[in-house]
């Protein structure tokens, strides 16, 4: 078998272990068995990209393991009509994964590095309803919201208000909050009352970096 059937079909088991580990939304797993995960890492950690680890992208920033992404983006709830907010590019995965899952996606990333890249990547792969800006994401996108749905790659100090407020009605934020080291990953819905709050576990999450969130050196 060559190296690109090897991958797909260790992309394809990567889909299974998912299912064991209680993924079950159809356009979900279609989205992790479409996505190439090797092309958002570094050639010299292909080899390992399907595996349920995270990886190093440089610029002290990490590409979250499969599962972590599985259960956010199954925590989100992606209709196909939806406007999605992410926060934290990275490399594009993720990015890439919502651009299967929704309508429109905007993405922000505060690190130039790493901005460029991931546009391009998603460019070539042909995702025209994906958008990435770079610019400090604890800002949110306002000309663009409201969102149905906003994501948060990184550890916030606390729920961000200026993302909650970009929230549709009826919207949802999966966002870990938390110390450093770290965080509880929250679902925050929004309705006619406010805001409601779920804790869905404990994760490891890099610092969300911004005004409204921790500053370079980990304080607030």
């Amino acid at each position: 078998m060559n190296v690109t059937g090897a991958r797909r079909g260790r992309r394809l088991a990567l889909v299974e272990k998912l299912k064991a580990r209680g993924i079950q939304a159809p356009r979900l797993l279609a989205a992790f068995g479409q996505v190439p995960r090797h092309l958002f890492v570094e050639e010299a950690l292909a080899d390992q990209a399907y595996e349920d680890c995270s990886l190093p992208l440089g610029e002290k920033q990490t590409i979250s393991q499969p599962s972590m992404v599985a259960l956010m983006l199954s925590l989100l709830a992606v209709k196909p009509t939806d406007r999605v907010l992410e926060i934290g590019t990275g490399s594009g995965y993720q990015t890439a994964l919502l651009g299967h899952l929704a309508d429109q996606v905007y993405s922000m990333e505060r690190i130039a590095a790493l901005a460029r890249p991931a546009s391009r990547r998603l460019r070539e792969m042909g995702l025209t309803n994906v958008h990435v800006k770079t610019f400090d994401g604890t800002y949110g996108w306002r000309d663009r919201a409201p969102f149905q749905g906003i994501i948060v790659t990184a550890g916030a100090p606390k729920i961000p208000r200026t993302l909650a407020e970009q929230l549709a009605e009826g919207g949802r934020m999966v966002v870990p909050v938390g110390e450093p080291g770290t965080q509880v990953l929250k679902r925050i819905f929004r309705d006619g009352t406010g805001f409601r709050v779920e804790d869905h576990g404990t994760c490891q999450f890099v610092p969300l970096i911004g005004r409204f969130g921790w500053e370079e050196s980990g304080g607030r």
